[in-house]
């Protein structure tokens, strides 16, 4: 690091998640809790490193100067920098720079983003919140995403197959796929071909040898298999005789990449979907159970925001006489409750961009709220999702009139429509929700009933307190 290096991180107007910036509070154990705040950030937001700057002045970016001499300071008879790295766990590494700016002395430790764990000092973990510093355990989602961040980033840029000709790149990728999806030309000849490969990080080039990475793999694989880490992550699909898992009926267990063989999957699963015979004056029609868009987006979720790492364990759908269940490996990085209004969070930002760019999925989001849309058209129960101890999983259920559910059916069906309504720039009343039933105006009360439920489970909340009136009541979600 040399003084550019620091002119440069002076540059941001004000202290970040990963910069932190002091005059001559050197405390021993304040600047432990900052080495791990700061290290857990970086990695947080992908950067290389942390900043613990002295010398500085905050809110000018002014060196003041600082008397904190770093190398001369112990503990007992223990220099500071070594007690400093005993006292962590996992051990990462940091190093402390000295400069002057006009005259001024200026310290700083670079602190190495931590790689695989959340950075403890003396036991407890911390993170930087805005300008705070704060501990980790208070934050579990940022725990979560710690954890999966810098391990699911290598995941995407390990190599599938190494030392590779070029005929033989070309025979295990379905290059062609690629530039029919990026709806571009294919190129005339076997260089430009793999020069966009390499572009794409689908491969490396090493001499006069290629490698394919795990994305390269995963997105284009003509035959999965062919690839050994990697032939788990294949997308199995199985189709049941009845409502439990005791007599299988089909499986299948995809083979191509999840680029390449997406709207073959999708084609797939809605062909054997089950369907509802509807008879009209002159033809007999059939109408699938499910919304094709519903099945897609969460197909489609489960691909992106799966935990790579996890072993032995794929995306899997499953569909059943009363039910579909979609589960990928991985828990959920973000409250299954905020789902529907939450900023997705994808472990696999490399996968999750190329399938965005491809039209898979939409950039801004889970397309969650979509699926809540398509249930409430099609008057079905309302999605569940669960999280298990390693997986994530959304069910889709079979239609079913109201009496029918249960009280948690009802409670789930009234919290995703206020959820939905609000994102949409809505708001929920008694008779936004008869519409979602299909109840009629006079039944209003039944729907007053689900309306109380869901307030006592504190998954909404009321828009106006003072409004006495029930039937004209105006609800918001929990969170808004």
């Amino acid at each position: 690091m040399n003084i550019n290096d620091l002119t440069d991180l002076l540059k941001n107007p004000y202290e970040t998640e990963w910069i932190e910036l002091k005059v001559n509070d050197f405390e021993p154990q304040s600047i432990g809790e900052y080495i791990s705040a700061l290290s857990n950030s970086a990695c947080l937001h992908e950067k290389e490193a942390g900043y613990l700057i002295f010398g500085i002045e905050n809110k000018t970016h002014k060196a003041f100067g600082t008397k904190f001499k770093p190398r001369e300071a112990k503990i007992g008879n223990e220099e500071l920098e070594n007690w400093l790295a005993t006292q962590l766990n996992p051990r990462i590494d940091f190093k402390i720079f000295e400069f002057v700016i006009d005259s001024n002395p200026v310290i700083v430790f670079k602190i190495d983003a931590t790689k695989d764990t959340p950075v403890k000092f003396r036991g407890e973990d911390y993170i930087r919140v805005g300008s705070y510093k704060k501990k980790l355990s208070e934050f579990p989602e940022k725990t979560r995403k710690i954890w999966s961040k810098s391990l699911i980033k290598r995941f995407e840029k390990e190599l599938a197959a190494t030392n590779k000709e070029s005929d033989e790149i070309l025979r295990l990728l379905d290059y062609t796929s690629l530039f029919d999806l990026l709806k571009e030309p294919l190129p005339a000849n076997k260089a430009s071909i793999l020069e966009k490969l390499e572009q794409e990080k689908v491969i490396t080039r090493k001499h006069n040898y290629y490698n394919i990475t795990n994305l390269g793999a995963l997105l284009f694989a003509k035959d999965i298999n062919k690839f050994e880490e990697l032939n788990r992550k294949s997308v199995r699909v199985i189709l049941y005789k009845g409502k439990d898992r005791i007599t299988t009926e089909k499986e299948q267990t995809g083979k191509k990449g999840y680029a390449n063989g997406f709207e073959e999957l999708i084609d797939y699963i809605n062909n054997i979907l089950p369907s509802n015979e509807e008879i009209g004056k002159a033809f007999r029609t059939e109408t699938k159970l499910y919304p094709s868009l519903a099945i897609r987006e969460l197909v489609a979720n489960a691909l992106i925001h799966q935990d790579l790492t996890v072993k032995g364990s794929s995306p899997m759908i499953e569909i059943f006489k009363d039910r579909i269940e979609v589960t990928n490996p991985g828990k959920p990085l973000i409250n299954i409750l905020r789902f529907i209004d939450h900023n997705p969070e994808s472990r696999n930002e490399m996968l999750a961009l190329f399938m965005r760019r491809i039209g898979v999925c939409e950039e801004r989001g889970s397309g969650i709220d979509k699926v809540i849309f398509q249930c409430e058209l099609y008057q079905l129960p309302a999605p569940e999702f669960i999280e298990g101890e390693n997986f994530t999983r959304v069910i889709l259920y079979s239609p079913r009139v109201l009496r029918e559910m249960d009280r948690k059916d009802k409670i789930r069906a009234c919290y995703q429509h206020c959820c939905l309504k609000y994102v949409s720039g809505s708001i929920m009343s008694n008779q936004t929700l008869r519409g979602r039933f299909g109840i009629e105006d006079k039944n209003y009360p039944m729907v007053s009933r689900i309306i109380s439920d869901t307030l006592e489970e504190k998954l909404i909340k009321d828009y106006d307190p003072s409004n006495k009136s029930k039937k004209y009541a105006k609800y918001l979600p929990f969170w808004a």
